[in-house]
């Protein structure tokens, strides 16, 4: 069965990122847009980090799919959660979560844990999925969910 530590990821710099490294504690991904009504949930997604420390971690990926609200480049991007929301953790390279050309991860995201009605897609930014520390999809949260909320699933799986 395939593990979300089956994948590698590209960081905003170009680089390879194996999942695999992540091994042994729980991640939460999500997709990030610096222009949407739900970015100030990289504060909250921040707080969760620096909460949590090395026990979770938490991977950003910007996607431009929705209303075009991710238009910047890596470097461009990165700035903004540096200088705007003081981000710490991992914002990869910017990918599309839907459609022929969306990321193998994301495809596996969205096979383990449709949306609604079955539905293997993102409906908008800020979506965000919960992995255990073997790999495996355990939660699928809406966008319209603060990350603060998912402290208690969080939890369960330290």
């Amino acid at each position: 069965m395939t593990s979300v530590h089956d994948f590698t990821v590209k960081k905003a710099d170009g680089t390879e990122q194996k999942l695999s490294d992540f091994a042994g504690k729980p991640m939460l991904i999500v997709n990030t847009a610096s222009k949407c009504g739900f970015t100030p949930q990289y504060e909250g997604l921040e707080a969760l980090h620096r909460e949590y420390g090395d026990k979770v971690e938490i991977i950003a990926f910007p996607c431009n799919q929705f209303g075009a609200q991710e238009p910047g480049n890596a470097e461009e991007i990165a700035n903004f959660c540096s200088l705007t929301y003081d981000v710490t953790f991992p914002v990869m390279a910017k990918v599309e979560v839907n459609g022929a050309n969306a990321d193998p991860l994301y495809k596996h995201l969205k096979k383990e844990k449709p949306g609604l009605m079955g539905l293997q897609s993102i409906k908008w930014n800020f979506t965000k999925f919960l992995v255990d520390k073997n790999g495996k999809v355990v939660s699928r949260h809406a966008p319209t969910e603060k990350p603060e909320s998912l402290k208690g699933d969080i939890a369960k799986l330290l």
